[in-house]
Parts: structure tokens; C-alpha cells; sequence
């Protein structure tokens, strides 16, 4: 293990000291401890499945294990979500982030730096245009589950003013085994073949395909703690730089993490918040990862204030992003900030979590100009009377659906209204919802069946989208999945 022997901890075989040492007067009949090479075939024989690394990692404890990109490990154990078991080639063993390795198989298209999972139509098309390269391309899935679609970038032709972005999707046979294909002509057995022939032939496609262009593979995704089975943080490890904000619990600040890495650090203020309840629950939120969800690295509670340590988010809160970017921002750039946080609620959606306050103020932006939702499920914790309140100014009424403020019932639907205020936000770049009424006013007024009214730059079929999501019945709303369909089937046109 790590170049020594386990029996005795010597580099050498048959070192002096060893206990299997060979003596002149006596022959040992115990076989010797087994060579690395004979620890991969036993341990490879409980693997669960070959996975290759799609970023680096450096193991950050002894349980750990570092990747390497694109190198082959053994899974041994994927039963915990978020860290499994590995193998590398020489017979180690570690966690590993699961997020940082997928299967190897030809059919498992993570694997290829063309595949881009769920991005939508729109985002496709702007991340192509900026790579503004003849050929650049890109494989994302379909609007119906299993099916792909291959994205073009051609630049304007010399009769054409503006460049375009043609959009292929694959078709199956209907042959067993099926077969994929672009042109009718061009059939393979498997999507990478179909790729690999059209990266050196147009075969009736616009151009062939010439530049990969990926974008979730541009920086690692945070993983589930700040490395495997921590969550409880030692103070001395943390590193204080700067207050960033004040949010609801305490002070924010800029921090490090052992010298090394970015967080956010929230100081809970003393009474603000029940603690013995959060923290039964911190390793359960901390075990909540999604690359638009703020991850929750740990909680530090060894010393006063109590510490809440989370991925640090460089461009800040939503509502101050859009205020300071209003004007700038087209409306693809909104409709993508409504997509990422879309996603992130569909997964909380998915794992049965209920936000309680999601609002812009709630989401903050990072490198690549991320929008991710923070703070879900935190309010249960708050202890502050006026927030609590349904009459009290600092409850989140503008944001409420009516069986909140009526009768205290919070679900994933009472979200889903949240979620198309917060899209109202967005397109309204950043200004207050029922910004001249009280909330008294706005409780009376959303009883009576008035809504908000539709933002400058939304278009009718965004503005039906809120209106959907600000239905009175809870039945009527669409769930997060079905919101997510929704405004991937947006496109240009619909502005």
C-alpha cells in the first residue's frame, strides 16, 4: 500500500526485519504478501464497474484518492451518492467525489468533451456563437428523454448577415440492435461512430464537425463537503478575509479554507437561529449536491459564533446582479438565469426538499455568471418572530403563494409560485415585486385574483409562464420538471 508492505511497512521484498524473511536455518511455508499487481486482480473481482476520471482531484485525507483525468478506476462501492470507493491501476483504494468519475461504456456520452447533458436550445446556441468558429458543435439531449440533438455553428455566408446555428436531430433505426443517424445515408452503431464520421465528412449536415465545444466540463463541481465524512469544521482551519454581506442569520464573509480554498463563511448571530435543529439536519443538506444548488460545506461549532461554511459565489446575490447589470443583460442571459435556477429547484424537487423563500435575494452568482439557489430549507431554523410572522415586515409575502400566508402550508408548488415571482425579478431586472404596496395590500389583492403585471422584457410566453405558476389552485401549477421543459422549448422566435 502507497510503494510499502502491509505486514511490515518495508519498501523492499524480503527486507531485513520482515516477518516473512527467509532465514538460512529455517524456509517460511507462508506465502509472501501479495504483489500490487495480485491486489488489483482480487480486488477487481468485487468491482461494481469501470468508471474513468473526467477532472483531476487531489485526495484531501487518508480516506481519499487522487484522479487523474481521464485515467480508468474500479468502482467498488457507489452505495453512498456522492463519494464511492475507487481502485486506480495500482491497487489503491479511496473515496472519490462521484460527481468526478462516470462509467466507462460506449454508451455512457459523458465520457466525450462533445456532449453537453441537459443544456438548453438557447444556451446551445449563445455558446456556440461565442466560440463564433465554422464547425463548432456540440451533442445535447432532447426535449424527449433519450434522443439527442446535434448543434452546428455556420458563419454567415457572404449573402447572409448573420451567422447561424443549425440544429440536427439524431434519428434511431428501427433495427435490434437500433442504429444512429444524421443523413439517411450515414448509419452507425453507436452516437460516438455517428460523431467520429462527421468530424472528418459534412455528410449532409451544414459544415462537419471541426471544434467540440463543452461547457459544464469548464471547472469541477463542488463536491458534497469539503472532503469524505467531514462536515464538522475545525475554526483554526478557516481563514477570515473579508465581510461580503449581511443576510438574515449574521454576517457574511470571504474566507479561505485551510489556505486553499474560497468560501463563504456565515456567522450565525446568538439567538437567530435554532441550532441543535440545524445541525441534526446539516449532514443531510450537505449531502443536497447539484451544479446549480450553493453547496454547504460543513458547520463549525467549536467556538461562538456558530459557522456555517458554503461555496463561495464571486459575483454575489441575484437581486444586486441584476440592479448592477441592468441594461447590459440580453434576454437569453435572463432566460438562462431562469433555467439554472429551474434546475437546481427540479432537483430539491426531485429529493422532496422544499425551499420555503426562494426569491433572487436567495441566489447568487458565480464564475461563468452561474445563477445557483442558496438557502434552501433554511427559514425552518430562523427564530425571528417578525420573519416568522405572516403580519411582520420581514416575512417573504411578495414571494408567497395564498396557502402560505393563509394557513402556513409550504410544498413544492408553494415554490413553484416563488419561483415565477423570481422570474418576474429576473425580467424586470432586479426591481421589487408590488413595489409601492404593502404586504397587507398585496395579501388582499392576490386574494382577489390580481397578479403582477408582465415585465418590459419578457415576452407572452414567458409572462403565461408566471401566470401558470401564480395559479390559485396548487393543482394547476406546473411541477419544476415541467417548467424545465417549458423554457428549454424557448428560443429566439419567442422574444
Amino acid at each position: 500500500m502507497d510503494g510499502r508492505w502491509r505486514c511490515c511497512a518495508q519498501t523492499e521484498k524480503l527486507a531485513t526485519g520482515c516477518v516473512e524473511y527467509i532465514t538460512a536455518k529455517s524456509v517460511s511455508k507462508k506465502p509472501l504478501p501479495p504483489t500490487p499487481e495480485d491486489n488489483q486482480r482480487l480486488f477487481s473481482d468485487s468491482k461494481e464497474f469501470l468508471a474513468i476520471a473526467i477532472y483531476d482531484y487531489t485526495a484531501q485525507n487518508p480516506q481519499e484518492l487522487s484522479l487523474q483525468y481521464n485515467e480508468e478506476y474500479y468502482v467498488i462501492d457507489s452505495s453512498e451518492v456522492h463519494w464511492w470507493l475507487v481502485q486506480d491501476k495500482n491497487g489503491h483504494e479511496g473515496y472519490v467525489p462521484s460527481s468526478y468519475v462516470v462509467e466507462k461504456s460506449p454508451e455512457n456520452l459523458q465520457i466525450y468533451e462533445w456532449y453537453n447533458k441537459d443544456i438548453s436550445r438557447s444556451k446551445a446556441e449563445a455558446l456556440l456563437k461565442e466560440e463564433d468558429k465554422e464547425g463548432a458543435f456540440m451533442v445535447r439531449d432532447s426535449r424527449q428523454p433519450g434522443t439527442y440533438t446535434v448543434s452546428v455553428f455556420k458563419k454567415a455566408l457572404s449573402n447572409e448577415n448573420n451567422p447561424v446555428v443549425k440544429h440536427y436531430h439524431i434519428k434511431e433505426t428501427s433495427d435490434n440492435p437500433k442504429k444512429f443517424y444524421l443523413a439517411e445515408k450515414h448509419v452507425f452503431d453507436c452516437i460516438p461512430q455517428l460523431i467520429n464520421y462527421h468530424q472528418h465528412n459534412s455528410g449532409g449536415l451544414v459544415s462537419r464537425l471541426r471544434y467540440a465545444v463543452c461547457s459544464w466540463r469548464e471547472k469541477a463541481p463542488v463536491t458534497a463537503g469539503l472532503s469524505y465524512g467531514k462536515w464538522m469544521i475545525n475554526p483554526q482551519e478557516l481563514t477570515f478575509e473579508q465581510e461580503i454581506g449581511i443576510g438574515q442569520f449574521g454576517v457574511v464573509h470571504l474566507g479561505y479554507w485551510l489556505q486553499q480554498m474560497r468560501v463563504a463563511i456565515k456567522t450565525i448571530r446568538p439567538g437567530a437561529m435554532s441550532e441543535e435543529d440545524f445541525i441534526e439536519e446539516a449532514q443531510v443538506m450537505m449531502k443536497l449536491s447539484h451544479p446549480k444548488l450553493v453547496q454547504l460545506h460543513g458547520v463549525c461549532m467549536q467556538q461562538a459564533p456558530m459557522c456555517l461554511v458554503f461555496e463561495f459565489m464571486e459575483h454575489g446575490c441575484l437581486t444586486d446582479y441584476l440592479k448592477k447589470e441592468r441594461g447590459n443583460l440580453s434576454k437569453e442571459d435572463l432566460l438562462g438565469m431562469c433555467q439554472d435556477v429551474c434546475e437546481g429547484m427540479a432537483y430539491l424537487e426531485q429529493a422532496s426538499v422544499i425551499h420555503r423563500d426562494l426569491a433572487a435575494r436567495n441566489c447568487l452568482v458565480g464564475e461563468f455568471h452561474v445563477v445557483k439557489v442558496s438557502d434552501f430549507g433554511m427559514s425552518r431554523y430562523v427564530l425571528d418572530d417578525q420573519y416568522t410572522s405572516s403580519m411582520g415586515t420581514k416575512f417573504p409575502i411578495k414571494w408567497s403563494a395564498p396557502e402560505v400566508f393563509s394557513y402556513s402550508r409550504y410544498s413544492t408548488k408553494s415554490d413553484v409560485w416563488s419561483f415565477g415571482v423570481l422570474m418576474w425579478e429576473i425580467f424586470s431586472e432586479g426591481r421589487m415585486p408590488y413595489e409601492n404596496r404593502t404586504n397587507i395590500e398585496v395579501v388582499d389583492e392576490i386574494s382577489a385574483g390580481l397578479r403582477l403585471y408582465k415585465p418590459r422584457l419578457a415576452s407572452s410566453t414567458i409572462y403565461k409562464l408566471m401566470r401558470q405558476c401564480w395559479s390559485e389552485k396548487q393543482d394547476d401549477r406546473p411541477s419544476f420538471a415541467d417548467l424545465q421543459y417549458y423554457l428549454s422549448e424557448i428560443s429566439e422566435s419567442d422574444f
